[in-house]
């Protein structure tokens, strides 16, 4: 299994961690609440963590293309979500 964890440092963690699992909870599993979350996509895990001052998320995946869909599925909603803070990407690195 494949890990890496992303980070994003803003003051509304907690709010784009909900909003990010109201929108998945549409398509796949997902159990959250104001500071945490889990998502089970179809190729991997996503578990989220609001902490003060950032949002933090660690993914989990059977290969390279399965991490690398995690991480852009994170990016590009969380872009949608963000873009009053000019977001690009989370930082991510692997575990």
């Amino acid at each position: 299994m494949l890990k890496q964890t992303g980070s994003f440092k803003t003051q509304f963690a907690s709010k784009y961690l909900q909003q990010l699992c109201k929108h998945f909870a549409h398509k796949v599993k997902v159990e959250y609440d104001s500071q945490q979350g889990d998502v089970n996509f179809p190729f991997g895990k996503a578990c989220l963590f609001a902490q003060e001052g950032a949002l933090i998320v660690h993914i989990s995946a059977e290969d390279d293309d399965a991490l690398a869909k995690a991480r852009s599925v994170i990016d590009v909603h969380l872009k949608t979500f963000a873009f009053r803070e000019d977001f690009d990407e989370m930082e991510w690195r692997d575990v």
